[in-house]
């Protein structure tokens, strides 16, 4: 299994929810990743699952709450990782940071 520094991917973990962002360093045996520029996806719209969204983007950015991008994250237990195509990277880059 090989991961491409420049490719952005779609983790989704068993409890920590789903990030969008670059591989820095993943661990296979103990389900351990380490992202960079990393968004967490915590409620999307306009694709009916991650697979669409990863594949897609989102149709409904508006109703998307993404918060802001982080520089570096570590993700344990993760559950799978999907790559994210270029039109998708954008799509998901362009929802506007959800915060409070």
């Amino acid at each position: 299994m090989e991961f491409l520094a420049e490719q952005y991917y779609m983790v989704r973990t068993y409890s920590a929810g789903v990030f969008a962002g670059y591989i820095e360093e993943i661990d296979i045996v103990n389900k351990i990743v380490r992202l960079k520029n990393a968004r967490r996806i915590w409620r999307w719209e306009g694709a009916a699952s991650l697979s669409q969204l990863a594949m897609e983007g989102t149709s409904n950015p508006k109703e998307c709450k993404f918060p802001r991008e982080v520089n570096e994250v570590i993700l344990s237990n993760w559950i799978e990782i999907i790559p994210i195509t270029i039109e998708a990277e954008a799509s998901i880059k362009k929802v506007k940071i959800w915060e409070q």
